[in-house]
């Protein structure tokens, strides 16, 4: 019995070395190493890149048999083979054909053609697309790319990707790819040769990386799509700048492409174009209404934020250590205590405009909300606004407050609610700024944007993004504030909000009307980001509201 225990696992180890196939990829008519090539299966997220010499090994012990391999590069033809054929020879040599160059002299007339650029151009560091080798091994050799439309005959001059933050042990390996649409994703290669390149921090000049292809002569017309992919691993993180409520496309390897609503990656193109063509794609963003329009650029903001004392001062900070969480707090000024709660994902550094000035007349605690900021969270649990509420509870009472005012935005306003409702003998006054009682308040696009992120967040299923992951859900869950509700609240209320807000209109004239004691400001011109972009305005609301 003990030989044949033996035996069988012997027989195991050999079927699953016979699962791993390694190989090198050639030209066919040079006889050379083609590097950097995609080997993979075929609708399926599995796949590995050879390395500069044209190797390989992949393990296809999970992939069905009857599956294709598939092999490709830009410049060569590609090569499919079904995995059962492809497993019965190791140490293969795969031989790719080079496509057939279709050269056509293009004649360019100066007088008719100008230089635009197109594409995602913010500089922001506080949305970004992360690279990281380390915290997603499997993620890493995915791909995410930007669509364009061409209304004329154009040709590609420079690829532009700008760049929040490097920091990596060797050059960066990372592949351009210019894909056709099919079915509104990206679809074949239209390279005749590869476009790889090594991203280092010295090619990156006022936070881009400018690469030059003018001489590669790739023209295009009506939808195409620019895409990165990085290629080797690498110890440290690349951070490349996004921009919100942009559509993008992200795919696992030779997986489908998924359509990401939420925010784009910062690619940008100079083109060569008629006088008369323009990028359709990005005129239809600026004209239609598009969420950009609700949420603008606030990156310069979060810089502002990121170098304030505020979020990180240790001189004032202090954490209160619950039973499934730790609460991150700083206090300023002296006076009657208010509460600054911020919104979803954000932090107390957001209020840094609110702070100094408002400190002058009131004994300021700022707050990281669980999970956010400094603050932690111990839990499993999906998040609820009446769990943010009983966090505040337990603050108040640790600093011995028995009355506190409010001023909360966004998310921290319906927490604000929430407290309002549930413990009404510790509120004295709440403002609320682009807060919501109801899910259906929010702007119904944005709603649908959340939704399809989180459908990406739940096919990426990221550990790393387990926080965010819930607190996306939370918006999308929560509040359930019912106009009962609001009419109970009896506390003085400001209820503040944006003329162009992602908060509708109608909802926080409903917010401030059910409220007995509310009143409603509308700011002129303003969207959701009034802390930043309102500042003094809010803060002389703020004071004066709290002390009448």
């Amino acid at each position: 019995m003990k030989k044949l225990n033996i035996l069988i696992l012997l027989l195991s180890a050999f079927w699953l070395q016979a699962q791993i196939v390694s190989g090198t990829v050639l030209s066919k008519e040079e006889n050379t190493p083609i590097p950097y090539v995609k080997v993979g299966v075929e609708k399926e997220n599995i796949g590995i890149i050879s390395d500069e010499k044209g190797r390989f090994s992949i393990d296809f012990s999970k992939v069905n048999p009857s599956a294709k391999v598939r092999i490709d590069v830009a410049g060569y033809e590609t090569y499919t083979e079904s995995v059962e054929n492809f497993l019965k020879q190791n140490d293969r040599k795969i031989f790719l054909n080079e496509k057939i160059k279709n050269i056509q002299e293009v004649k360019i007339t100066p007088k008719k053609f100008v230089d635009k650029n197109w594409g995602v151009n913010t500089k922001t560091k506080s949305v970004m697309y992360s690279v990281n080798p380390e915290l997603s091994k499997d993620n890493f050799l995915g791909e995410t790319a930007l669509e364009f439309k061409a209304s004329k005959k154009s040709k590609i001059k420079n690829i532009h990707l700008n760049i929040a933050s490097i920091t990596a042990d060797r050059p960066i390996i990372m592949r351009y790819t210019i894909y056709s649409e099919k079915n509104g994703m990206p679809g074949e290669s239209i390279l005749d040769e590869e476009i790889t390149v090594e991203l280092t921090k010295d090619k990156i000049i006022d936070d881009t990386f400018t690469l030059d292809v003018n001489d590669q002569n790739i023209w295009v017309q009506g939808k195409f799509f620019v895409g990165i992919q990085f290629l080797k691993e690498f110890e440290g993180r690349l951070n490349i700048s996004a921009a919100l409520f942009r559509t993008g496309y992200l795919r696992k390897f030779y997986g489908n492409w998924e359509k990401i609503t939420m925010a784009a990656p910062a690619i940008n193109i100079d083109v060569k174009v008629d006088k008369n063509g323009k990028n359709e794609m990005q005129e239809s963003d600026e004209n239609d209404g598009h969420l950009s329009n609700l949420i603008p650029d606030v990156s310069k903001y979060h810089m502002e934020a990121e170098q304030s004392i505020y979020g990180k001062n240790t001189s004032s900070g202090k954490v209160l250590k619950l039973k499934d969480a730790d609460l991150y707090y700083e206090t300023y000024g002296e006076g009657e205590p208010l509460l600054l709660l911020h919104g979803n994902s954000g932090s107390i550094r957001d209020f840094y405009q609110q702070i100094p000035e408002l400190s002058k007349y009131f004994k300021v605690i700022a707050v990281d909300t669980r999970a956010q900021g400094k603050s932690t969270d111990k839990t499993k649990k999906d998040f609820t606004y009446k769990l943010f509420a009983d966090d505040m509870k337990a603050l108040v009472d640790d600093l011995g407050l028995k009355k506190v005012n409010i001023a909360g935005w966004s998310d921290g306003g319906t927490t604000g609610l929430e407290f309002a409702l549930k413990y009404p003998e510790n509120l004295n006054k709440l403002i609320t700024i682009g807060a919501n009682a109801t899910v259906d308040g929010i702007d119904d696009e944005l709603i649908t944007t959340f939704k399809l992120n989180l459908k990406a967040m739940q096919f990426e299923n990221n550990p790393q993004k387990f926080n965010e992951l819930r607190l996306l859900k939370l918006m999308l869950k929560e509040p359930n504030i019912s106009t009962r509700d609001l009419n109970k609240i009896q506390s003085e209320v400001l209820v503040i909000a944006g003329e162009r807000d992602v908060i509708k209109p109608a909802h926080s004239e409903l917010i401030s009307k059910e409220i007995p004691n509310a009143k409603l400001k509308i700011y002129k011109d303003a969207t959701h980001m009034i802390p930043f972009e309102n500042a003094d305005e809010l803060n002389k609301d703020i004071i004066e509201f709290l002390k009448k």
